[in-house]
């Protein structure tokens, strides 16, 4: 019995690539203006970073780097790969900021990555100020 090789797995095109990673910047950013009551776009201070740019995918000035000190990084891809995700967002890193990915594949809901001590040390300031009530 011959078998037959499954259909290769079409790729997507790059325009359709980047699209995607823009629709996830701006989902971000429509997250982080919804949190800070800032609004976002291209000469707010909460905006998608161009696609091509270094730096990172969403860009934050004035009181939106205050308010949300994350260095974000966007990725909606169908394979991860994680550490070479968390290495770029660190090389993207600001100054005096955590970094923060932000993931998700078609169809499934978008994840966060960021590292566990910070994790741990957000939950330990929302119990704190749980117990401050």
């Amino acid at each position: 019995m011959q078998r037959t090789n499954p259909s290769p797995k079409k790729r997507i095109s790059i325009p359709s690539a980047k699209a995607k990673g823009r629709q996830l910047q701006n989902w971000t950013c429509i997250q982080i203006s919804r949190l800070l009551g800032l609004e976002w776009g291209k000469d707010e201070q909460i905006a998608p970073r161009e696609m091509g740019q270094t730096g990172t995918d969403v860009r934050l000035v004035a009181d939106a780097k205050e308010l949300f000190p994350w260095s974000v990084e966007c990725k909606w891809q169908e394979q991860w790969s994680i550490h070479e995700f968390i290495k770029q967002a660190k090389e993207n890193r600001k100054k005096g900021t955590d970094w923060l990915l932000v993931l998700r594949r078609s169809r499934q809901e978008p994840v966060v990555v960021l590292e566990a001590e910070v994790f741990f040390g957000l939950l330990r300031l929302v119990r704190g100020a749980k117990k401050g009530r």
